[in-house]
């Protein structure tokens, strides 16, 4: 199987594959990473795993407060709602 790019043929087509990584995909990876982490340095502090893990756990729930709340995903109102028309006649029930 040949691939033609850029005017060139190469003997093996080579898969691109796009990743469009965002914000969401960055904090649903860092989720279990920061437990992880966290969690083994409070337990390599010194720290029991009774208490290490809790605390590991809020800063996950940290990162899911900020990702709803501070940096909450919108929709485009202006894509998905069109603008009402003036020329249109307005009814109601009165």
């Amino acid at each position: 199987m040949q691939c033609l790019r850029d005017n060139t043929y190469y003997p093996i087509c080579p898969v691109l594959v796009q990743v469009m990584t965002g914000y969401y995909d960055y904090v649903l990876g860092l989720i279990p990473v920061s437990v992880a982490g966290i969690s083994t340095a409070l337990l390599a502090a010194g720290l029991t795993l009774t208490v290490a893990v809790p605390v590991a756990l809020l800063f996950a729930i940290g990162l899911i407060g900020h990702a709803m709340f501070v940096n909450a995903p919108v929709d485009d109102v202006t894509a998905t709602a069109p603008a009402a028309s003036q020329d249109s006649p307005q009814f109601s029930a009165d």
